[in-house]
């Protein structure tokens, strides 16, 4: 069995945005009573606090998590009962707006400007800039409707690659696309977990709704890293599941 097992957030361990459900919760408390546990997504700390950190059991140890915000470019430790910020590689202000121009740009060429949106479509999260097709407060049902075949972020992908030499252009969530700098990707996240934890990366695996050419998970199959590919987090609850009942016996 492997020392440490890492997550994807949206769409593997629960719905876009969303809460854990209480059974998830519950499950990711007992596999970090056993192994030392880490979550890996685009969102920022605030998202994984709510989404998360919050929903879990009083007797989670939360000593042994490890969450690693915006594409793991962040990471935060619980010490002595306190959230704390290990690390973060935070944009300059000329980079920022570099990628700014590029997504607003890329959404006049791709035909996305006039769709009907919820919030900001462009969030940044110091480390990452994310933009979401149909703004970072859109329903999950419209989410799910918008982009099912990843065709449209494809497209937005392509022209904002060709737009940022040395960054790095992701597919993530429902309707998102994540920018960091290049190298930067889950790969990278799992390298710096190894160095953080004492793990080598031989000893973990990921578990990912993105396991393909182009999706946010990719990266750390491409590295050669163990991975699980999950369809929905019904789906990661099973493998979860299987995990408990192999090391409980």
């Amino acid at each position: 069995m492997k020392r440490l097992v890492a997550f994807d957030l949206d769409g593997t361990l629960a719905d876009s945005k969303q809460a854990l459900d209480p059974a998830m919760a519950k499950l990711l408390a007992d596999l970090a009573a056993n192994v030392a546990v880490a979550v890996i997504s685009g969102g920022d700390w605030p998202q994984f606090d709510k989404q998360i950190v919050a929903r879990l059991p009083a007797h989670a140890d939360l000593a042994n998590l490890f969450i690693m915000p915006t594409t793991g470019t962040k990471l935060y430790r619980c010490r002595d009962g306190q959230w704390q910020q290990v690390y973060a590689d935070i944009f300059s202000p000329e980079e920022r707006d570099r990628i700014v121009h590029a997504l607003d740009d890329a959404v006049q060429q791709a035909g996305f400007a006039d769709e009907q949106v919820w919030g900001d479509k462009i969030e940044d999260r110091g480390s990452q800039i994310t933009f979401s097709g149909l703004g970072q407060e859109a329903p999950i049902d419209a989410k799910k409707a918008w982009d099912p075949d990843f065709a449209k972020r494809k497209q937005m992908q392509k022209i904002v690659q060709a737009q940022l030499p040395g960054f790095a252009v992701n597919v993530g969530g429902s309707t998102s696309i994540d920018i960091t700098r290049e190298g930067t990707d889950k790969a990278s996240a799992m390298r710096a977990l190894a160095e953080h934890s004492g793990i080598a990366t031989a000893d973990m695996i990921f578990l990912g709704d993105a396991i393909y050419p182009g999706g946010n998970d990719y990266a750390v199959k491409a590295a050669g890293i163990d991975t699980i590919t999950v369809r929905d987090p019904a789906e990661t609850m099973t493998a979860i599941t299987a995990m408990l009942a192999f090391l409980r016996d």
